[in-house]
């Protein structure tokens, strides 16, 4: 029983140093194109072990959205940052809740990467 009570602390522990995605409820605005939002989001990357992370942007009920950016996974080195925009369609507008970045353990053999971190934003809707 103690070294399971260790094992949850030391996975507790190490996805307590995740990662960052700013801000906590991003706002959606008129892009450039018509009938399309935008969103602007910056990534920080706080964990030694992992370099790429996935962006994706779900429903209230947790069903993919489609959207567009530039940086789908995004390779960033320790304590790196990057901004970076999401840009979805105004039909979606209503359906955007989530916006996440997961770590992912694409291209490092490290062992103790098998721990993933998903952080996710909820984006500001319209009173």
């Amino acid at each position: 029983m103690k070294k399971l009570t260790l094992l949850f602390i030391l996975l507790f522990m190490k996805t307590a140093l995740a990662h960052d995605m700013v801000p906590t409820y991003p706002e959606l605005r008129l892009s450039y194109m018509s009938n399309v939002l935008v969103a602007d989001l910056e990534l920080l990357n706080k964990r030694n072990d992992i370099e790429y992370y996935e962006i994706s942007v779900f429903d209230e009920t947790w069903n993919p959205v489609p959207f567009v950016t530039s940086y789908k996974i995004i390779k960033l080195e320790y304590l790196e940052r990057i901004k970076f925009n999401v840009y979805i369609r105004s039909s979606d507008k209503n359906r955007a809740t989530y916006i996440c970045s997961k770590s992912r353990t694409r291209g490092n053999p490290n062992p103790s990467a098998v721990i993933s971190s998903m952080i996710c934003s909820k984006f500001k809707k319209d009173e």
